[in-house]
């Protein structure tokens, strides 16, 4: 009998609608094609499909252009490379603004500083971007040219010879050896195996390193073992992004048969446990379903910075304005003096040697005017804050590789930082997008208790001494010739009921229970000699290790379960399977399999005894099984009843439960299924439902035998980081390929769904019952719509997360706890949203995305399941075009980079999955359990630094070109400074550069403890209180009120002395850098060592290189520094410049924070508190001692 695995109901179509169904979901297919989640090409059309000739690739690509095997992803040619980049990065506005500087000071009225010189800071920005992205794609290149260079073995000429993989061709059939990877996708056509069974790892595609079965058909597996000539025609669908379905015909040797996912193997796989395999290409390079799921790299840029740009044109405006009133005065005090301009001694026409001036009249003049102001307050718009950004990024880059917190012991990975652009976004996170295998879990189950005949096996108290020494004496006793990987503690009363010669119901289900435990899956055994055994070297050739490969790690656990009990699954064809119970072999012929469904929620196998008896074997959920059980006796009742009671207990302890059963068939009963499975099997229209059907013929009438528990073993610490990252505001979905219910487990396990949660289930199979789902949803749970979110939107985020609780011990302080004693008003029960990937396939498309968008944002919790690679990346980009909220996904697999990618912030798992997640990720680490720390700690610092980091740098330059403004205004509207040309350039890079980069790295608001502890603290990126506009336009007003008092001051202290103008521009520099530094002393919370160095460390290299530059004879302020040192006046003039100039942003910190507290602020007091509570606590020991 030929085993196939065909029921694939979990993302399969229904095919059998309606042309006027299929004709209006191309059309939307064709309006939504630019959605990574279109999948409705997926759909066979009997009139369009592609012809593929057998062993003759040029009868296959005469009539079908097919793309060659060769691929790409990199993003840059070298003819596209420099316009491509050069477009990326202008779209920072900054570089647009210094690129119109460096035009206008090529003009020679204009050119203020060298025109070459002025180019250097623009071209060196520029240049270090494009070198690394070119560096960046150039990896990429690498990369594309090996994996397209790699060679297989193509059928040639009647012989396999190698060949490239890039120049493999549609039609040609190609042999693959043991562990090689599959080049493209291949319908197979004979194994290694008789029966044409091979296995394969789909670690690459679906992120699951359990290994799967695929089939070549009989028909064709014989014709290659016998060596005849291979020659068909395929017609299958053409190329699409569904790994979870492939249908196509075949017409081989006169005959026609049906082929499906379960024939297919595609490119990325690779062949595990088995010798070779044959097969012909049907899809080659980039329009293999790998290629299809691989989404292209984006650029991504920090949030922040885009806030920035807007930030950006209103400082264009206040420039623009600043020349315009420069321009305007010049062009109304030439218009005054017209009549004097040859005797003005500052403004003369001519020479005194007869020379004239390059004097263009009074418009021109003005215009040149307008221009020079331009250049001469081009720092308005600071271009060395991206380089400030960019070593700041760096430095935050640096801490979290080194923090020992995220460490990974077990898999000796560090954190890693692969993106140095958005370190900032980490803090402003609102939704977190997961995988689950290897994400969440460890991807290790453990059975852990039975129900067998009404009684419950398997203690919890499995730690005590004696319980233990028995367990391993019995599995001693049991593996005495199989050794399984990992132990497995067993319960001595079930393993003496196994062993008892009872003649009872109750013997025989306990035997039928581990025999079905065994037998009803789908698993895999590898089988090997085991060389530990070293103290029983006389019996080292009886015993053998063995290990289980599957699709589920529940079937895994299952038979590894049976196995520790003395039921070992150790052979495995596609037509029998055979058993070694307590030493004595069972070979049992498979006559058919149902495998699980999302319908049916069980599973069946069809077996039949050496005796020729006949038994179906069932295992599934409760609550379709207890539904199909047989009623005949007041036994069968009590039993049931005392089953689900047991199960009920499992489940409480978050255990995953299934039900097993069992029946006799009858020849007739047998026969009728036979022959309905058999049609159903190759049926090419409603398979999946007539499989339903079919299994319904045996799955009836059933012998309860009992329930089994097994534990998923979840990740270290996921429940916690989980909750963590729920109270501080983030909402965190699940998005994984593997069954509804394994999701489900999962969510409750570590805590994600909760029992007073109310679940919207949506599994469709149509768009219409997809639309009545979500329809029924809206109205059953009163969800509102998106426009009417909005408008509740500013209300509830000042509402979420806005107190902050301080512990008890805090309370006796002055601090004030805010928000107690308001009653709470009833909230109703939360929404978790669970729906699959079928439904996917029709919501989202543009019609029902708004539908979904409002329910799933309605929902505390997100489950999707059964998804493919690129519907979770459609499920990010649902909430990142429709909302303004920061996304990030994390996972492990190859079936997570596009999720990660789409993401605003990717994260990958070092995990068991390969390092493709990794390699696209943006951080990478060891464990979820870290993320938690990377968000609530480093993303909050992150966003805090680099949030004052900008409106500083506003604020320095700003405060800066307004004190030269004023002084303009003083000096007839001319262009000229009191300041040398090198201390413009200085006070930037030198003068006031390094303090803002050590603070950007080293500053923290909070303990990382105080962070960990209050995680609502997490919700100040959330309502950017770091940058926003409103604190812009108070810099921005506190810089204006600064710049006046910095000029005036010295102005009018010297307004009657005979102080040069060179001697001011000394005062000024000096001032305007002293009272910056103290501005930013104000600011800091955390000092130490380096930051007093960097603050008052810039001060004095200031007044050093004011000592050198004034000590140089060409220089026009030469000496200048000398004189002002010496005059008291100098002095208490820069003293009440910071004064003056700090005091009211010094009173309004202070107000703020004693009558309007930030959570922050409250965090901090708490922080002081609790430093200085011990000392208080101390002082009346002391005294009464």
């Amino acid at each position: 009998m030929e085993f196939h695995n065909n029921n694939n109901t979990y993302t399969s179509f229904d095919i059998s609608r309606g042309s006027s169904v299929v004709q209006d979901k191309l059309s939307k297919s064709q309006r939504a094609r630019n959605k990574s989640v279109d999948f409705d090409s997926n759909l066979f059309y009997a009139e369009n499909p592609r012809l593929i000739y057998i062993n003759d690739p040029r009868a296959t690509n005469d009539k079908y252009e097919f793309t060659g095997n060769e691929i790409r992803t990199s993003k840059y040619t070298l003819i596209t490379f420099l316009p491509k980049n050069l477009f990326i990065q202008f779209h920072r506005v900054a570089y647009l603004y210094f690129l119109a500087i460096a035009a206008l000071n090529q003009l020679p009225p204009l050119a203020v500083f060298g025109r070459t010189v002025s180019l250097f800071p623009l071209l060196f920005v520029l240049c270090v971007t494009a070198i690394k992205d070119g560096y960046e794609d150039w990896r990429r290149h690498r990369s594309d040219r090996n994996e397209n260079n790699r060679e297989a073995q193509v059928l040639q000429l009647g012989e396999f010879q190698m060949k490239k993989w890039k120049k493999i061709r549609a039609g040609e059939v190609v042999k693959i050896h043991a562990n090689e990877t599959i080049p493209c996708d291949m319908v197979l056509l004979g194994t290694s195996d008789p029966s044409g069974l091979a296995y394969i790892q789909t670690m690459n595609l679906d992120g699951e390193s359990n290994l799967k079965t695929r089939y070549a058909r009989q028909e064709t597996a014989s014709s290659v073992f016998e060596g005849c000539n291979l020659s068909g025609l395929i017609r299958c669908e053409q190329p699409n992004r569904n790994i979870y379905e492939f249908t196509a015909n075949m017409e081989f040797n006169g005959q026609k048969f049906p082929l499906s996912q379960s024939n297919i193997v595609l490119r990325g796989c690779q062949l595990k446990n088995t010798n070779w395999i044959i097969g012909v290409v049907v899809y080659a390079g980039q329009e293999t379903k790998a290629m299809l799921n691989s989404a292209v790299s984006p650029s991504k840029r920090s949030k922040l910075e885009g806030y920035m740009n807007r930030e950006t044109l209103w400082l264009s405006v206040f420039l623009l304005v600043m020349c315009s009133v420069v321009a305007l005065g010049m062009g109304l005090w030439l218009h005054r003096h017209s009549d004097k301009l040859d005797t003005l001694p500052y403004y003369r026409k001519r020479y005194q040697t007869g020379k004239k001036y390059r004097y263009y009249g009074i418009p021109m003049e003005t215009f040149v005017s307008f221009l020079s102001s331009i250049i001469v307050f081009q720092i308005m718009i600071p271009i060395s804050l991206y380089i400030t950004m960019e070593l700041v990024r760096l430095g935050q880059s640096y801490f979290m590789i080194e923090d020992k917190h995220m460490y990974d012991s077990s898999s000796d990975s560090r954190f890693q930082c692969r993106s140095l652009n958005i370190n900032e976004d980490l803090g402003q996170v609102r939704y977190v997008f997961s995988d689950k295998t290897g994400t969440l879990t460890e991807n290790k189950m453990e059975f852990r208790k039975a129900s067998v005949y009404g009684k419950n096996y398997g203690r919890s108290d499995l730690t005590d001494d004696s319980l233990q020494d028995h367990n391993i004496r019995a599995a001693a006793v049991i593996r005495s010739r199989w050794k399984l990987k990992s132990e497995i503690s067993v319960d001595s009363k079930l393993l003496d009921l196994l062993h008892k010669d009872l003649a009872g119901d109750e013997r025989i289900a306990v035997h039928e229970l581990f025999l079905t435990l065994a037998a009803c899956n789908t698993v895999i055994p590898i089988v090997s000699q085991d060389t530990s055994c070293h103290g029983r070297s006389e019996s080292l050739e009886d015993v053998k290790a063995i290990d289980y490969q599957g699709e589920s790690p529940d079937e895994q656990a299952l038979v590894s379960a049976a196995s520790a009990y003395g039921y070992t699954l150790f052979e495995r064809t596609s037509g029998h399977i055979v058993i070694d119970i307590n030493g004595n072999k069972l070979r049992l012929d498979v006559l058919g399999m149902h495998e699980f469904d999302s319908v049916r929620k069980r599973m069946s196998v069809v077996i039949r005894f050496p005796n020729n008896t006949v038994k179906v074997l069932v295992k599934g959920a409760d609550t379709t099984m207890f539904s199909i059980l047989a009623r005949d006796a007041e036994r069968d009742d009590q039993l049931r009843q005392e089953t689900q009671s047991h199960l009920t207990e499992y489940s409480s302890e978050g255990l995953r439960t299934l039900v097993v059963a069992a029946r006799d068939l009858t020849d007739a009963e047998l026969e009728q299924w036979q022959c309905r499975y058999e049609d159903a099997s190759t049926s090419l229209i409603d398979r999946a439902a007539k499989l339903r059907q079919t299994a319904s013929l045996v799955e009836c009438n059933l012998n309860l035998l009992g329930g089994t528990a097994i534990e998923d073993k979840l990740q270290d610490g996921v429940p916690e980081a989980i909750e963590a990252l729920r109270q501080a505001g983030i909402k965190v979905w699940v998005l994984t390929g593997d069954k509804q219910e394994t999701a489900i487990s999962i969510g409750l396990s570590c805590k994600l769904l909760t029992a007073d949660m109310q679940q919207i289930i949506i599994n469709g199979n149509s768009e219409e019952e997809c639309t009545s789902l979500l329809a029924d949803a809206r109205t059953r749970h009163g969800v509102q719509s998106s426009n009417r979110k909005k408008q509740n939107l500013k209300r509830k985020k000042n509402l979420e997360n806005r107190y902050l609780e301080i512990p008890e011990d805090a309370k006796s302080s002055n601090v004030l706890q805010l928000g107690v004693g308001k009653e709470e008003p009833a909230v109703p029960a939360p929404l978790a949203l669970i729906i699959d990937g079928n439904s996917l396939v029709y919501i989202l498309e543009k019609d029902l995305e708004s539908e979904l968008f409002d329910i799933a944002t309605s929902c505390r919790v997100v489950l999707c399941c059964r998804v493919a690679p690129l519907q979770k990346a459609g499920i990010v980009d649902l909430i990142k075009s429709r909302t303004d909220d920061m996304t990030l996904a994390i996972g492990d697999g190859a079936n997570d980079v596009s999720m990660i990618q789409m993401a605003d912030v990717g994260v990958g798992i070092c995990g068991q999955e390969g390092r493709q997640a990794v390699m696209a990720s943006d951080f990478a680490m060891g464990q979820f359990r870290f993320l938690k720390r990377l968000l609530l700690v480093h993303g909050h610092w992150n966003y805090q630094r680099v949030g004052y980091l900008v409106l500083y740098n506003f604020y320095r330059n700003a405060v800066f070109v307004l004190m030269l403004f004023w002084y303009i205004l003083c000096t007839a509207f001319s262009t000229t400074s009191a300041l040398t040309d090198w201390s413009s350039v200085f006070y930037s890079v030198i003068y006031t550069s390094v303090p803002t980069i050590v603070v950007g790295i080293l500053d923290k608001d909070l303990s990382h403890r105080t962070l960990l502890k209050y995680p609502k603290l997490y919700g100040a990126g959330h309502r950017h209180e770091a940058y926003n506009l409103r604190l812009f336009w108070i810099t921005m007003i506190d810089m204006l009120w600064q710049s006046l008092v910095l000029f005036y001051i010295p102005f009018f202290t010297y307004k009657d002395s005979s102080i040069d103008i060179w001697s001011m521009g000394s005062l000024w520099t000096i001032a305007v850098v002293v009272l910056v530094n103290i501005h930013l002393a104000m600011d800091i919370r955390r000092w130490v060592f380096i930051t007093h160095a960097a603050v008052w460390g810039s001060i004095i290299i200031t007044y050093a290189c004011m000592v050198v530059l004034d000590s140089i004879p060409i220089f026009p302020n030469y000496w200048t520094i000398y004189h002002l040192a010496m005059s008291p006046t100098y002095w208490l003039t820069i003293l009440l410049i910071t004064i003056v100039a700090l005091l009211p942003r010094f009173l309004i910190k202070v107000i703020h924070q004693i009558f309007w507290p930030s959570d922050i602020q409250i965090a901090r007091e708490e922080e002081i508190l609790r430093k200085v509570s011990p000392t208080l606590r101390s002082r009346p020991d002391e005294g009464s001692s």
